[in-house]
């Protein structure tokens, strides 16, 4: 927004012609969805005592483990959409942003859907925490749909990082409420205090992620504006005319380019005798 372009999406050119020139093209994103996926997919299973089974072995048989089964999947979507971003930025002959959006949507309709049954059996604080989370991943399908048909909008992507941003920060704060509290004594679900605190935390987290977008934003206007990068002007040349990049900005790019040198031709030819 700053640099006034364009390029969110773009598949950035090599850098380098060695060995590492293959290290830029890397869709470190992808990685670590994939890496984190199934590390957490090995902590869920690692954690239940005798093994991860789905079913007794009495009759009739009975399900076992709905909530780890539920993480489960969880992980094993976001290991599958890390899959799908390095497939599309890394194996592609053209990056499909589309596809990229649309496992991402999917996976967020599926976790809505887990969420929403997660919390059957829960109560109390427990029940009030995952609501609030219900909330914010309900917000961001809603705006993920969205962007499928209105992609690159700039109050999109502000609400959009706002969103993450408080999925992320309210989840580790959940663990700390339901697992490690910070006193060592856990919260009492029959007490209305502690389920208020719930939500005035909630509140506190969106306070905090407002002042973080407005600090980040804030810093790097003042490093933009007062320092002026000399690399603004060519990354933005080398960026936009990519080979998997055709638009407005990269025709003006071009022009400006070509007169540019028939304004250095016409100079040449008036000194030369």
């Amino acid at each position: 927004v700053i640099f006034n372009d364009s390029l969110l999406y773009l598949s950035p050119p090599p850098r380098s012609k060695g060995r590492w020139a293959r290290l830029w093209k890397i869709s470190y994103g992808g990685v670590l969805k994939t890496l984190a996926g199934s590390l957490l997919i090995a902590y869920e299973i690692s954690c239940v005592k005798g093994g991860l089974i789905l079913m007794t072995g009495e009759l009739p048989p009975r399900f076992m483990y709905a909530k780890q089964w539920q993480h489960l999947t969880m992980f094993i979507l976001l290991t599958l959409n890390g899959c799908v971003d390095g497939v599309s930025k890394n194996f592609l002959p053209q990056r499909c942003v589309l596809l990229e959006k649309g496992s991402l949507v999917l996976t967020f309709y599926v976790l809505l859907l887990l969420l929403v049954s997660h919390v059957q059996d829960s109560a109390g604080v427990e029940l009030q925490i995952h609501a609030l989370l219900v909330l914010v991943v309900f917000l961001l399908l809603l705006l993920l749909t969205v962007e499928l048909w209105a992609p690159d909008t700039f109050q999109l992507l502000v609400i959009k990082s706002f969103l993450f941003q408080m999925m992320g920060s309210w989840l580790i704060q959940a663990g700390f409420i339901l697992y490690k509290p910070v006193s060592g004594y856990p919260w009492q679900d029959d007490d209305i205090n502690d389920i208020m605190f719930v939500t005035t935390f909630f509140c506190w987290h969106v306070m905090i992620n407002v002042l973080g977008l407005l600090g980040i934003y804030g810093i790097s206007s003042f490093w933009h504006r007062c320092y002026r990068p000399s690399w603004k002007l060519t990354g933005s040349r080398e960026a936009s005319c990519y080979p998997s990049t055709v638009g407005p900005l990269c025709k003006l790019l071009q022009e400006v380019e070509q007169s540019e040198k028939d304004d250095q031709a016409l100079l040449l030819s008036k000194s030369s005798p």
